[in-house]
């Protein structure tokens, strides 16, 4: 199998898209106050943008197409035609499993991120308490996942190409040229045989 322009063109793009998402929700992580009520003796928070839980789930859904999109392509590594031993197929499992592991790394925190940002506490307690908090998200959780979206393309890359070198496809290919050549090869003899013994027989 061929290194394909394309697929791999699909593969960074969607990464590199995810990757700007998952930074964008890392900057654009929603904000709280804690504000008294206007009608009774209560606190409660107050939320800013959810712009962060958006790009989170985008940068989610697009590393999630990628990996369906690579593993489809591969047939996932196991359902596929046979690979060839040696060195290339070493690194093509090494590198599959290094691009599953940042991947599923990737989405739980995109995903975690996302939920977390998402959820809004409402009345705390009492006005006039001190030390009031609003649930909202820790910084670095996004950040996280942006850079295990990296870690993921890199892997991807590299599992792709040597898949690539390792997939017995083009050996098949090889070979039935080569049995292609020797066939037209030895076929001029055999005619050349056959004509010699029509020419005895006359």
């Amino acid at each position: 199998m061929a290194v394909s322009v394309a697929i791999l063109a699909i593969i960074i793009s969607l990464h590199l898209i995810a990757f700007v998402f998952a930074v964008g929700a890392e900057r654009r992580r929603s904000t709280a106050k804690v504000v008294p009520d206007e009608y009774d003796e209560r606190t409660y928070c107050v939320y800013a943008s959810d712009a962060s839980t958006v790009y989170g789930l985008s940068a989610f859904g697009l590393l999630l197409i990628s990996q369906t999109v690579l593993n489809g392509v591969t047939r996932c590594l196991c359902f596929g035609k046979g690979l060839v031993t040696g060195r290339s197929t070493t690194c093509a499992i090494f590198f599959f499993i290094l691009s599953w592991i940042n991947f599923l790394g990737a989405e739980a925190c995109l995903l975690a991120g996302s939920a977390k940002n998402a959820y809004h506490t409402k009345y705390r307690a009492l006005f006039k308490v001190e030390h009031l908090s609003c649930a909202t998200l820790r910084k670095g959780v996004f950040a996280a996942g942006a850079a295990l979206t990296l870690l993921s393309l890199l892997g991807s890359v590299l599992y792709y190409w040597a898949h690539a070198r390792a997939d017995t496809g083009g050996w098949e290919k090889h070979q039935n040229e080569g049995l292609g050549m020797t066939n037209s090869s030895f076929a001029p003899h055999q005619q050349q045989q056959q004509q010699t013994g029509e020419f005895q027989k006359a």
